[in-house]
């Protein structure tokens, strides 16, 4: 949940002092805007992806601090959990064999960090939700440690009035339950595609992205359980949404203007306007003095926005020469369900998005409302949702995706010069899930409904395939 921070007790100077910060950064990042100050390079993309740490049991191991000493690496960090990791990719300009590149890249860290885990006795998983997970694992006991999640947790009850987390999700079955605290949040894993922009395309590739959240979260979705019960195709996404809500508290009674959040509207002239709406409408929650940093840093502002989790979110960063940077984060992916599985989801997400930030009718072609509409549809019911594409196009998301979205994304990897075989084995990889309906949420729900509800087997036969390397298209029931 983003950057560490060095204390977590405030005052009402301290969230007064952090308004001035931001609305002075914001000042700074309006000039940078108007001037055309950052870099013109786009086509740079990562990733980050979220992991469990597991016994040999298929049980969640509250390791992550021995793992983070045994691996000492900086690409691997702590997560809200005590059995959550993060895992980072390095940054790679797309073309050529980068799609490859991504993969040996991250199969060796993912090697490195097996290893790690191995010698703590653990593993380490791959999965939305993991299905052993107990809602008794999710206790502050649980919490990392670490004061910004401390600040984050105390910020948003004391919003909330010291009122707990209400969860409803209504799927095949249906789940109640309240929680008093933050962890809730750590249940849910993901995948997070991050995608250099060049500033005149921001805006496209910004909307593009939202279009786009909705086949991406239903051809990756990995998600189906929480605490035993099958809920969504992707059940992260209400779990998050509702697990860091301050409603009832001092933020907006519009759900549009939630911590976690699709969003009200796409963007029209920049992504200044989203960084506007942060100051708008989202009160501080980590009020930290970074004064220390250059104000041309904008680390307030930064750390601002991290504190709102946007399923598309922009972000700011800085190139070697200190010239800024406009990225998107796209975030309604699920971590797993085998890294050839990661790879292939990239290949989709990077295609599409390059192909479709290039239909300027977009907006007018398909309303926000509708856009929005059709990612929960995803969400909920996958591969079977029906939404609604350019045009008023009504199909069913798998239709389309075999027809119209898969040909688009391999335009989009072409336009970008991927290696034409490289695009071929990781689209295949996609057309094969997408035919089949296999993917990581309907594995396990086939599993369940074969062998019984057995979560402790469910999860250890899922690790088992997840290491033998295939992806889940090919994985046996």
């Amino acid at each position: 949940m983003g950057q560490e921070i060095a204390y977590s007790e405030f005052t009402s100077h301290d969230f007064q002092q952090f308004e001035e910060r931001l609305h002075q950064e914001m000042g700074i990042l309006g000039d940078w805007f108007q001037e055309r100050r950052f870099t013109p390079t786009g086509g740079i993309a990562g990733f980050e992806i979220e992991a469990w740490l597991v016994d040999r049991a298929g049980q969640p191991a509250p390791l992550n601090q021995a793992f983070l000493d045994q691996i000492a690496d900086p690409l691997v960090v702590p997560e809200l959990s005590v059995f959550n990791i993060e895992l980072n990719a390095s940054p790679l300009a797309l073309g050529g064999d980068a799609l490859c590149q991504m993969h040996e890249n991250f199969e060796r860290l993912w090697q490195r960090c097996q290893q790690a885990a191995a010698r703590l006795d653990a593993v380490i998983a791959l999965i939305g939700i993991l299905p052993t997970l107990r809602k008794s694992d999710l206790s502050m006991a649980s919490m990392s440690d670490r004061e910004r999640y401390r600040a984050i947790n105390d910020q948003i009850l004391q919003r909330r009035r010291g009122r707990p987390m209400q969860l409803t999700i209504r799927g095949v079955e249906t789940l109640r339950l309240s929680q008093p605290d933050v962890m809730l949040e750590a249940a849910t894993t993901s995948f997070q595609a991050h995608l250099q922009v060049a500033p005149d395309q921001a805006v496209a590739f910004f909307n593009a992205a939202l279009a786009l959240s909705a086949p991406l979260v239903a051809a990756t979705a990995n998600s189906p359980l929480l605490f035993g019960k099958v809920l969504w195709e992707e059940t992260r996404i209400p779990l998050f949404e509702q697990g860091v809500d301050l409603l009832g508290g001092v933020d907006s009674n519009n759900p549009a203007f939630r911590r976690v959040t699709f969003g009200h509207n796409y963007a029209r002239n920049s992504l200044l306007e989203l960084f506007a709406e942060n100051l708008a409408y989202y009160p501080p929650l980590l009020p930290v003095d970074l004064s220390e940093e250059p104000a041309e840093q904008l680390p307030h502002l930064r750390l601002h926005n991290g504190t709102i989790w946007r399923w598309n979110r922009p972000l700011l960063g800085f190139e070697a020469n200190g010239a800024p940077h406009l990225r998107i984060e796209h975030r309604v992916m699920p971590a797993g369900p085998s890294i050839p599985d990661l790879i292939a989801n990239a290949a989709l997400y990077y295609g599409l998005i390059h192909a479709l930030a290039q239909t300027t009718t977009l907006v007018a072609e398909l309303p926000f409302a509708l856009s929005r509409a059709n990612f929960y549809a995803a969400a909920r019911d996958g591969l079977w949702a029906e939404i609604v594409w350019l045009n008023g196009r009504r199909a069913p998301l798998r239709q389309l995706l075999l027809e119209e979205l898969l040909p688009l994304a391999r335009r989009g990897l072409q336009m970008l010069g991927i290696d034409t075989a490289d695009a071929d084995d990781y689209l295949g990889v996609i057309i094969a899930r997408v035919g089949s309906g296999r993917t990581g949420s309907n594995w396990q729900r086939c599993f369940l409904a074969r062998h019984g509800p057995n979560l402790n087997e469910l999860t250890l036969a899922y690790l088992e395939r997840q290491q033998s390397g295939m992806p889940v298209h090919q994985w046996t029931i």
